[in-house]
């Protein structure tokens, strides 16, 4: 077996849950559930079975401190798609290419997020522009809505002007969700291998994406305008394969974790009145009249602890993983090598040794240092946040600012919302809020 993060292949990963504790982790609902039962009866660190691979589960900062590497070049959240995906390239080149590429990556994105900011503006206000022409007790809905704005930022951003054409996002969005609801469900649970119809569906599925890619970097090569995530990947040293499995990975991943940081934060924003008012008034402080701008994001700290609070409190991607490359230690307990090493992360995030009121949204934790650090080393923040999160925070800070800026948000009376924890955590139903103009 390749010697990578988290190197299973889709035949492997569905091969090993069809025994061990796969009943179980059927019966808890996701994986997520299940580890939280788990640490729950057993504690930080603790055992169990995919199939005849033995997996170790880390489940509070302590123990990940203990197992982490700071330095590590891999992203493991992009390596896990990349292994569901049955991808290969970029994932055993070493720690000079892991080097470079992640600096290569950190360019693409930083290059398109300033070429296209004020198309991000743009999308966003058409966005806000239709909230506030509904009346005040219409239900808006947060999903549907905000879904299809990530969906069209993503394209247009990673992948260039071809996406502005509704129709060709329209067919992206089908792929993508096909794609993505047997990633974030039927691998994990080994059902898709169950389903020849679930199974084509999903194939059929990723090779129209995949041919989509391969003509969209096609059309962008040599071209003068270097404006999208795709062009970067062509101007490097990367194959063909590499870039269309790269731009899958980023627009696969950007569109999920975009949608969902973006529908969370509004959710949790209406339940608080005061949340709202203090990002309005750090607006006014930084920016006054003048429009959010990139160069200004940093000095929004509060609407930055806002998003940190949020990726916490819906434990937005509550799973991650490593292979235990040599034999190591956490606490008295000892790690074969070739060990499966689960990241419990969406345990970790509501761990009340680590988090005050681990169940409240309090944005102003992220005021100590020790909440900041134990975020960072979970990979949520700083230097191993994955490119995909970087996005999502720059269009969520352009969709929050926009919204508070204009409207007010009220929660729905009587609405439960409930989220399903899978690779990325989403709502389970859509979520409405109701909005008011700021006067």
């Amino acid at each position: 077996m390749t010697r990578c993060v988290l190197q299973l292949s889709k035949y492997c990963l569905s091969l090993a849950l069809r025994d061990g504790n796969l009943q179980d982790i059927v019966n808890q609902g996701s994986l997520h559930e299940f580890l939280a039962s788990l640490h729950g009866q057993f504690g930080p660190v603790a055992s169990f079975w995919f199939g005849g691979r033995p997996v170790v589960s880390l489940g509070s900062v302590d123990q990940l401190r203990q197992h982490i590497n700071p330095n590590r070049t891999t992203d493991s959240f992009e390596t896990m798609l990349k292994s569901l995906l049955g991808y290969q390239s970029g994932m055993g080149g070493g720690a000079t290419e892991a080097v470079m590429r992640k600096k290569l990556y950190e360019s693409a994105v930083n290059n398109t997020l300033e070429e296209n900011f004020p198309l991000l503006l743009k999308l966003v206000e058409e966005l806000v522009g239709k909230w506030k022409s509904f009346p005040k007790d219409q239900h808006t809905p947060l999903c549907a809505h905000l879904q299809g704005l990530a969906m069209k930022a993503v394209t247009q951003l990673a992948l260039g002007d071809r996406f502005r054409n509704d129709a060709e996002v329209i067919g992206f969005r089908k792929n993508h969700e096909a794609i993505w609801s047997e990633i974030g469900k039927g691998y994990l649970d080994g059902s898709m291998e169950k389903s020849s119809i679930r199974k084509e569906h999903y194939e059929s599925a990723l090779a129209e994406m995949e041919t989509v890619l391969m003509s969209v970097a096609k059309d962008r090569k040599g071209q003068r305008s270097q404006t999208a995530f795709v062009d970067a990947l062509l101007q490097s040293n990367l194959t063909e394969r590499q870039v269309m499995e790269d731009s899958m990975v980023f627009t696969l991943a950007g569109c999920v974790i975009t949608a969902n940081l973006c529908i969370w934060a509004v959710h949790f924003l209406s339940t608080s009145e005061e949340v709202q008012e203090k990002l309005h008034q750090e607006l006014e402080d930084v920016l006054g009249s003048e429009p959010v701008s990139l160069d200004k994001i940093p000095q929004l700290r509060y609407f930055q602890q806002v998003l940190n609070e949020t990726v916490r409190t819906a434990k937005l991607t509550p799973i991650a993983a490593q292979l235990q490359e040599n034999e190591g230690k956490v606490d008295q307990h000892i790690i074969p090598k070739e060990t499966l090493v689960i990241y419990a992360l969406g345990v970790v995030l509501q761990d009340a040794d680590t988090w005050s009121h681990p169940y409240k949204f309090d944005p102003d934790r992220f005021t100590e240092d020790s909440a900041r650090k134990s975020f960072s080393l979970l990979g949520f923040s700083g230097n191993q946040a994955c490119p995909e999160l970087r996005f999502a925070y720059t269009v969520a800070t352009v969709v929050l600012s926009t919204v508070v800026r204009q409207l007010k948000l009220h929660q729905v009376k009587g609405q439960v919302v409930e989220a399903r924890s899978e690779l990325v955590s989403t709502p389970k139903d859509d979520t409405w809020i109701t909005v008011s103009r700021r006067s």
